[in-house]
């Protein structure tokens, strides 16, 4: 004679959000549930869905967090299929919009020590990066003496003015303006202090930008006034240090980190660009080490890099599978995380929760 089977009993949604309450958020180091990332929570019998909020379409622990979800649900006594989806609502750093008006979520200014590191390539693959991972993203070439974002995007005339305001080009998902757009190519921008501020605003205020997920700012190399009006003018969520593997480039890298500092942006850290025999290795990761900054990757050299922005197609959409490819996708993934982080840090203190089940 055979036992009359057990029934499992019925999961409930509270079961399940309290088993989802033990998934740890790897970057921000709180649950879930608390952070309010679950969303969507449907029951169909003992089979569960539900959508996980992400802080940024670029995640890149989002594999992670789908392990621990299931594994926290594989506890649950009678559990049925279980289908996970994603979506992305990138926080907002306020104090951007607030100030100038644009509705730029956060805002990440790329710089270097000194030229001839590759700052303005990885600019334009970092700005193409993310929004091939699904976010909204302009580009502002801050460059104003030495512009060169529209040779590697490919464009060189933007789309006339509607509204009196100027319209950035758009190429790879990516809009972006620059003043090589209002100049013609052989004519030299000898300017002063108020007249590169007087710029750099205009670029920023009097174009039809939208709204943006991130404003990636390829500002010109050095500590001068370029980078001072744009912490004048624009808070900005935080700042990247390009530099090349030699001692030398991150003498110089550091002095770009020491400025921000004293400027109070975050670093949202440092780059190693070029790496390899040629150049060498090791000085940017130091650099991030002994000053106490996030070391984001490493970028080897390879000459499809520069023949990728001499040819407007940069190397994220030319060679996409190569080695250098690879990595700035993957720095741009962790450049996204560390913004989401700084940006929810400063609202920590004002977070209101909300209903978690809809």
């Amino acid at each position: 004679m055979f036992g009359r089977k057990t029934e499992q009993p019925a999961l409930t949604q509270e079961a399940v959000m309290k088993a989802l309450s033990t998934v740890i958020e790897p970057e921000l180091h709180r649950d879930l549930v608390s952070l309010n990332m679950i969303r969507n929570l449907q029951m169909a019998g003992n089979d569960v869905s539900f959508t996980i909020m992400l802080t940024t379409p670029a995640c890149p622990l989002r594999g992670k967090m789908e392990t621990d979800a299931r594994a926290a649900l594989a506890q649950l006594p009678g559990v049925g299929q279980v289908t996970i989806k994603w979506d992305a609502n990138v926080p907002a750093d306020r104090r951007v919009g607030e100030q100038i008006g644009q509705a730029f979520r956060n805002t990440i200014a790329v710089s270097s020590g000194k030229g001839g590191v590759g700052k303005t390539t990885v600019a334009v693959n970092l700005a193409i990066s993310l929004a091939q991972e699904g976010a909204r993203v302009g580009l502002l070439d801050a460059d104003i003496l030495g512009p060169n974002v529209p040779i590697m995007m490919g464009q060189n005339e933007m789309p006339p003015p509607r509204n009196r305001l100027m319209v950035p080009a758009e190429s790879y998902g990516v809009k972006f303006i620059s003043m090589a757009f209002l100049v013609k190519p052989d004519q030299p921008l000898i300017w002063r202090g108020p007249m590169l501020h007087s710029a750099i605003r205009q670029l920023l205020t009097d174009v039809a930008w939208g709204e943006l997920d991130y404003l990636v700012i390829d500002l010109p190399p050095g500590t001068g006034d370029a980078q001072l009006t744009l912490a004048q003018v624009l808070p900005l969520s935080g700042a990247i240090i390009v530099t090349q593997p030699m001692q030398v480039a991150a003498l110089d890298a550091l002095r770009g980190l020491k400025m921000f500092e004293k400027l109070e942006v975050p670093i949202i850290g440092v780059i190693e660009n070029m790496s390899g025999d040629f150049f060498g290795t090791g000085a940017g990761e130091q650099l991030a080490k002994e000053y106490n900054a996030p070391y984001l990757g490493t970028i080897p050299l390879d000459a499809n890099v520069r023949k990728g922005g001499d040819s407007g197609r940069p190397i994220v959409i030319a060679y996409p599978e190569s080695e250098a490819a690879l990595a700035l996708r993957q720095i741009a993934r962790e450049v996204a995380a560390r913004v989401s982080v700084l940006t929810l840090q400063v609202q920590a203190d004002n977070i209101i929760p909300i209903s978690m089940i809809g």
